[in-house]
């Protein structure tokens, strides 16, 4: 939303992070044993379904639409980011609809860049699989991610904040500070547009409890695709930012999917 005050133009940026769909290794846990790839399981139809009806929601509920959506490179993440963008940019917003399948979009709506730095947690602690990559070759082919997502709305010209995957064996506080790094630089490189941050559950946690103003949060539970909902506003005199408030997480626990414990810091 725009509003001028006196010679300057204030306009309010929303950042959501979201988790990803329903993964399939969660529903046939034998499939680790026979996959090429068993770090990086797709979803399952459902994950799908629900990915395409939260972006729907999405839509629905803000005056402020979606220009700009980040996703991590993980199969599953790129599936739910290619549902969620196909919800928010359909032409005919069909309120039956409960997959991409069939539905025609405006790409001019939304651009969609791949974000290393929005990746998952690289340790054993959150790979659990007997075999993973150490070597850092992940196998991640950017052009065949690219190609999953609706066409015309992938924006190439996107340099990353990360320009390539964490080491092996991430450090669990380093990948927190990683994750809040990502959030505050994509809203700073884009503070006219509102983001679509679609990664892992770590990551939304970290919406939370790095950026929930005057409380401490403790996140336990993130469901598949819920989401936090961050905000600010930006101050305009011309075409530069003259001031921008500090992103604020908004909602309280259990909204869209997020659980957690709030205390009030000792002043």
């Amino acid at each position: 939303m725009d509003k001028s005050c006196g010679g300057a133009r204030k306009i309010r940026q929303n950042v959501i992070v979201m988790r990803h769909g329903d993964r399939l290794d969660n529903f046939e846990p034998l499939w680790t044993s026979t996959a090429k790839r068993p770090w990086d399981p797709p979803l399952v139809e459902a994950g799908k379904t629900r990915a395409f009806c939260t972006g729907r929601k999405i839509r629905a509920k803000s005056d402020s639409p979606i220009t700009r959506v980040f996703v991590s490179p993980f199969l599953r993440c790129v599936q739910t980011a290619a549902e969620v963008v196909a919800a928010l940019c359909s032409k005919d917003n069909n309120p039956a609809a409960i997959s991409s399948d069939g539905v025609a979009v405006d790409p001019s709506k939304v651009k969609v860049a791949i974000e290393p730095g929005l990746c998952e947690v690289l340790n054993t602690r959150t790979i659990r699989v007997k075999s993973v990559p150490t070597n850092g070759e992940w196998g991640f082919k950017t052009p065949e991610l690219e190609a999953l997502f609706p066409a015309g709305t992938v924006d190439g010209s996107v340099k990353p904040v990360y320009k390539e995957l964490p080491k092996w064996e991430e450090d669990q506080d380093c990948a927190k500070k990683r994750y809040a790094e990502v959030i505050q630089a994509l809203a700073d490189k884009y503070p006219t547009d509102n983001l679509l941050l679609v990664t892992h559950g770590e990551a939304v946690g970290v919406a939370v409890s790095d950026f929930l103003k005057d409380a401490l949060a403790e996140v336990y539970e993130v469901d598949y695709c819920a989401h936090a909902h961050l905000t600010r506003s930006i101050t305009y005199n011309g075409d530069q930012p003259c001031t921008a408030e500090n992103l604020e997480c908004l909602g309280r626990p259990g909204q869209n999917g997020v659980y957690y414990d709030v205390a009030t810091p000792n002043t």
